[in-house]
This record gives structure tokens, sequence and C-alpha cells, in this order.
């Protein structure tokens, strides 16, 4: 199982031979101008939510990639298809599915949605992941909210992709607490940097998490990470 980062809330997962895209915002995101979305080859598109910064280069990913599944729930996946693309998933808050690499789990994120056009992009979520013996939950934009602790419970997660630059979403106080009510203690972060109201201070973040007894990696954009 292999992770890449592209920026933002921007990651590839590779798992079981199938490349998995989640959130691409690369294109706009000067932090990632060495990334081309154009040389982004995947078998599965997971859109979060609606917000730009989580589906500005839907078009392009789908464009290059015309046998890509797109997972979201009900409503972006309706906005999908009005973009002609029928090779499509829905899901639903509490739903899980097998998919042919593993499991996915679509959960609750407490955030807003709207697609760029406007549309309405139904109720945010996240992912919980289960694949080659290894569990993965990806959060999403969201604020910290006791259901996590359910996650806590039933899936006790080996990894955590957590947002962490405050303001819009969970800042790295918070996302402490979630990884206490998810039950793991390493954590990848998030929707960080990007924007000035979210940038953090990376040494104090992680001194942080290691007060806390737990580890948090800030990928460099463009890195791989095997697990």
């Amino acid at each position: 199982m292999e992770l890449t980062y592209f920026g933002h809330s921007c990651f590839l997962l590779e798992t079981n031979g199938k490349k998995i895209l989640i959130d691409p915002f690369i294109s706009p995101n000067e932090l990632a101008s060495e990334i081309d979305v154009n040389d982004i080859r995947c078998d599965y598109l997971l859109l979060s939510h609606g917000h730009e910064d989580h589906v500005a280069d839907v078009d392009a990913v789908l464009k290059n990639n015309k046998d890509c599944k797109v997972v979201s729930n009900f409503e972006i996946i309706g906005w999908i298809q009005g973009k002609g693309h029928e090779n499509v998933h829905p899901m639903n808050h509490g739903g899980k599915f097998e998919f042919d690499f593993g499991s996915v789990k679509y959960v609750n994120a407490v955030h807003s949605s709207v697609l760029p056009d406007g549309t309405y992009g139904g109720n945010p979520g996240g992912f919980v992941f289960e694949s080659e013996g290894k569990t993965i939950y990806y959060a999403g934009d969201t604020a910290l909210t006791m259901d996590m602790q359910l996650i806590g419970t039933y899936s006790k997660p080996d990894l955590a992709i957590l947002p962490i630059g405050d303001n819009f979403t969970m800042g790295v106080d918070d996302a402490i607490i979630c990884s206490d009510f998810i039950k793991c203690d390493n954590v990848i972060g998030m929707h960080y940097d990007t924007f000035p109201p979210v940038k953090i201070d990376h040494e104090e973040a992680k001194t942080k998490f290691n007060k806390a007894g737990k580890n948090l990696e800030l990928m460099e954009i463009g890195s791989k990470k095997a697990y």
C-alpha cells in the first residue's frame, strides 16, 4: 500500500493493484505547481464534498481517466453524471461497500458543501478504507465531532488523514482529540498552508502531537510513503 500527497487534501492511494485519487485540487494550488494533474492516472476518484478546493480538477482527471469510477455522495454523483460521466457509485452516511481493492465506508463530517457552479453538494463526509489488512481514515473537511468515537469503536484505524489547518476545519489541538476518539496514534496532516487562514507552524504542530504520545507527519507535496 502506497500513499502519494499532491497538496492540500489530495492524495493518491495505491492498494491491491488499484489507484484511488481523493479530492483533486492541484492546478489552482500554487504550492503544488510542480505537479501536472494531466499525468495522474487513477482507477477511482473519491470526493468527500463539493467545495472547489476538493473538486477543482475533476474535469481534468475524468478527461484523462475515462474508465475511472467516481465515488461520492448521491448529490455529487448526480453532478458528475451531468458532465456525461456514467461510471459512478453513489454512497451516503453510514454506508459501506466492497470494491475490488477493498471496502469504503462513508462517514460523517461536520462542514458545508456546495459545488463550484452553485449546485447543492449534499452533506460532506469522510472515508474509512479497509484494504490489505489495514484501515485508513480520511476525515475530509470536518470539525471535531463526537461521531468520531464510533470510528474508534468499530475501526481503530492504523492511519488517519486529518485536517489540521484550523479556521475552516479542525486545528491541531482538536485533531489530537480526534486521534484519541478514533484510537489512532499515526496521523498525516492535510488542509493546511494552502491559504493564509490555514497556515500553521509545522514544528509546533509536531511537538504538540509528540507530547500527546502521537506521531504527526506533514508530507512533502509529491512525496510517497509505503505502509
